[in-house]
């Protein structure tokens, strides 16, 4: 009977993978090795060096051998893992011992009992400071039982029914994903009405480019913010949740560029009836959303179908995507600089995109015209948005090998 090798984890994900070896009990040069999921029959090697992981492109050469550069081939995966176990030889780090495995489920919430007890009393949060506002209430730092710190979001009394401002707590209670803001619980009782989530040290994706500039942030690291947000988009989407606000200011950011998608007050299921902000289109699209009048919305990171026709839908996201790739881009640039709202919906009747921003390479900017694609079926999945920008910085030593041989 044949063995599994320890470092084998055959369907596990880039993100789980990620996960896995960045958990306690991994050290510098813990490795795992995985079917890549954008190249069905391919493998790919996850190496864990310095709490970041990379990325390889495990290859075969046409008499069936295994390899990471052309230069050295071998006949089964165990030899190569071997060598590599006693040399770096173009890797970013020598292999040392496999990734640990997942020992334990992970638990959600401030505790055992709000894992399904979301009510929390209000004397067991300690509001610190302000980290925002907007129109209906304010964003706090805050304190869970002296030990946990959180993010506290209020609702200013008068300004909006509470049931929709918990509309947002109910949705964030069925969405579990890595790259989106987990909610931790809810203070209903007494006022104001608190939505209590996990806290982002370094606020919005958009202050965030604004500040940098380009001082820290570099191009790998602007690519792979998009490639999180497309992580936790491709999760709504296989949810059957359409986000509707999907912004770099929506976006939160967290130690080490961690960027999770946030502010789901305009979040909505699929398949559903009308919940008195949208009426559900009854065509032959159901899963197709028409905006009542009145509604506010950010134009320039609207949908042409949305702006025209108040039609949304997942690819409707995607083109928001889009827009917020620019952002990343441009380190916060608002989209359209030169023109006004009124001026971008005149220009989007007439297929008017957005040149490419400075320093942006072209297959960034090619994915971003995927996304503003005039016809929605014609835009790419968030999956396939994920792994074409997770894959962007994959690391392929081969490609290499010409020009470094003599």
């Amino acid at each position: 009977m044949n063995v599994i090798p320890m470092w084998y984890f055959p369907d596990t994900k880039r993100l789980d993978a990620e996960k896995l070896l960045q958990a306690e009990g991994n050290k510098h040069g813990s490795f795992l090795i995985r079917e890549c999921e954008s190249q069905p029959g391919e493998l790919s090697m996850s190496v864990l060096d310095e709490g970041k992981v990379k990325h390889y492109k495990i290859k075969r050469s046409d008499n069936g051998h295994y390899f990471v550069s052309k230069r050295r081939t071998f006949i089964t995966l165990k030899e190569l893992v071997e060598y590599y176990s006693t040399t770096e030889d173009g890797l970013c780090v020598r292999l040392t011992q496999p990734c640990r495995k997942a020992t334990a489920p992970q638990t959600h919430g401030l505790s055992y009992n709000t894992a399904d007890q979301w009510e929390i009393p209000r004397s067991s949060i300690c509001l610190l400071r302000k980290l925002g506002s907007g129109q209906f209430g304010e964003v706090y730092e805050g304190l869970w039982n002296s030990t946990t710190a959180v993010a506290v979001k209020t609702l200013r009394q008068g300004s909006m029914n509470s049931q929709d401002f918990l509309r947002e707590a109910q949705i964030m209670k069925k969405l579990r994903h890595p790259k989106l803001i987990q909610l931790y619980a809810v203070c209903t009782v007494g006022e104001p009405i608190y939505i209590i989530t996990e806290l982002m040290t370094h606020g919005s994706l958009l202050e965030y480019l604004q500040k940098d500039r380009g001082e820290f942030v570099g191009m790998p690291d602007q690519v792979e913010m998009g490639a999180q947000v497309a992580a936790g988009m491709a999760y709504l989407e296989i949810q059957n949740y359409i986000h509707r606000d999907l912004a770099a200011r929506n976006v939160l950011v967290g130690d080490n560029n961690t960027c999770k998608v946030a502010d789901f007050g305009l979040a909505r299921v699929f398949n559903s009836e009308g919940d008195g902000v949208y009426d559900y289109e009854d065509n032959e699209d159901e899963r197709v959303y028409e905006m009542r009048q009145g509604t506010k919305l950010p134009i320039k990171w609207t949908a042409p179908e949305g702006l025209h026709d108040n039609k949304f839908t997942i690819k409707s996201d995607v083109w928001s995507f889009g827009i917020l790739l620019y952002e990343i881009m441009t380190f916060g640039q608002t989209p359209y600089p030169t023109l006004t709202n009124f001026q971008v919906m005149q220009r989007l009747r007439t297929n008017y995109r957005m040149p490419c921003p400075a320093n942006c390479p072209k297959r960034i900017y090619d994915i971003m015209m995927e996304c503003w694609k005039d016809s929605p079926p014609d835009r790419p999945t968030f999956e396939t948005l994920q792994w074409k920008l997770e894959e962007f910085y994959d690391v392929d030593i081969s490609e290499y090998d010409d020009t470094n041989s003599y």
